[in-house]
């Protein structure tokens, strides 16, 4: 469950995989120089939603995420336009809302493009995501992450990147 660093200051990263049906998101705790999994999880919205009330509900929970386990900086994947536009226009929506969020919350945002939160975690940025799945496992083997979403992981993934990255 905990990994040793080298931090002096405590810090709670909220690592977000935005999706407009599944969002996987992730809470690291460093304190001192031990590095913890608070949470790591999804948050799914209904089918046939309405673009604005999706937003409305994906802003709300991540927001009482930030309150509730007082978030000191948040962490995101860079945008990839991907084989579908709409899909990305509807991710641009999601990642403003947490823009949003972190300047409300006076919140530190740090991106990082896919290849490079798969190099920092596995080694190699042509990852799988199962294989980051994997090393995941490997880094916090007291937590069970089996049965858990890729978006979850993925998640997970983009949190530690951003607490490896600040140090």
């Amino acid at each position: 469950m905990y990994i040793i660093l080298s931090l002096a200051t405590k810090m709670k990263m909220l690592g977000i995989d935005p999706g407009f049906r599944i969002a996987g998101y992730s809470i690291i705790e460093c304190t001192g120089n031990r590095l913890s999994i608070v949470d790591v999880g999804v948050f799914k919205m209904a089918q046939g939603l309405s673009i604005p009330v999706r937003l409305q509900l994906f802003y709300d929970f991540f927001n009482d995420t930030i309150q509730t386990h007082s978030i000191t900086a948040l962490t995101l994947e860079t945008s990839f336009m991907g084989k579908n536009a709409q899909n990305f226009l509807k991710l641009g929506y999601l990642r403003g809302a947490l823009y949003l969020l972190s300047q409300k919350h006076s919140l530190a945002l740090h991106e990082y493009a896919p290849r490079e939160i798969k190099q920092i975690v596995t080694g190699f940025g042509g990852a799988e995501k199962e294989q980051v799945a994997r090393v995941l496992q490997m880094l916090f083997p007291k937590v069970s992450l089996d049965g858990l979403p890729l978006d979850a992981t993925d998640a997970l993934a983009i949190a530690l990147c951003g607490v490896w990255k600040m140090l």
